[in-house]
């Protein structure tokens, strides 16, 4: 069964399904462009989480255990809020792991990293990384006139900012 494509309009980009949605259809258009990367970082964030989750050792291996996969969990809450926006400004939320791979602006994952500390420092930097460009997102899309994305990068934000703090601690107060 072959995949229906949304065909690209003049300008290149895929066409938006039909909505009511009161934005005009440029600013759809500039901030679907601008979420699917972001939900990209979001699904290869879960699965580095899911990466420390199975791989950790150490002395504190349940507590770090426990806490990347409530990572994940966070996670998940993250790439469905930026993926339904996507869907509700007309795009086509584009999740798929083949998708994340190619357009994830993530470090990569160590994947030979067993050490808790290792894993701690991998998933601390991919939630920075990622904050940061969810942060760079809520002025763009504020820029655009789209202040209820804007608001949903907002919360993603506080969210990561809050998990970051959780992974950090782990690493902190210990010589690193």
């Amino acid at each position: 069964m072959a995949v229906k494509r949304l065909k690209a309009n003049s300008k290149g980009e895929p066409r938006l399904l039909p909505t009511h949605n009161d934005l005009a259809a440029d600013v759809r258009h500039a901030v679907v462009a601008l979420l699917q990367p972001r939900l990209a970082d979001a699904v290869d964030l879960h699965w580095q989480a899911k990466q420390a989750h199975w791989n950790v050792k150490g002395p504190n291996f349940i507590g770090l255990h426990e806490l990347f996969d409530r990572v994940a969990e966070a996670v998940d809450e993250w790439a469905d809020l930026l993926a339904e926006r996507i869907v509700q400004l007309g795009g086509i939320a584009e999740g798929t792991i083949q998708v994340a791979a190619g357009r994830s602006a993530l470090p990569d994952y160590p994947l030979h990293a067993t050490d808790w500390a290792e894993h701690v420092e991998a998933v601390s930097q991919s939630l920075s990384s990622f904050g940061q460009a969810v942060r760079q997102a809520i002025g763009q899309t504020s820029e655009l006139g789209d202040q209820d994305t804007a608001d949903i990068c907002t919360e993603i934000s506080r969210a990561v900012d809050k998990m970051l703090w959780f992974v950090e601690a782990h690493g902190q107060g210990n010589g690193q």
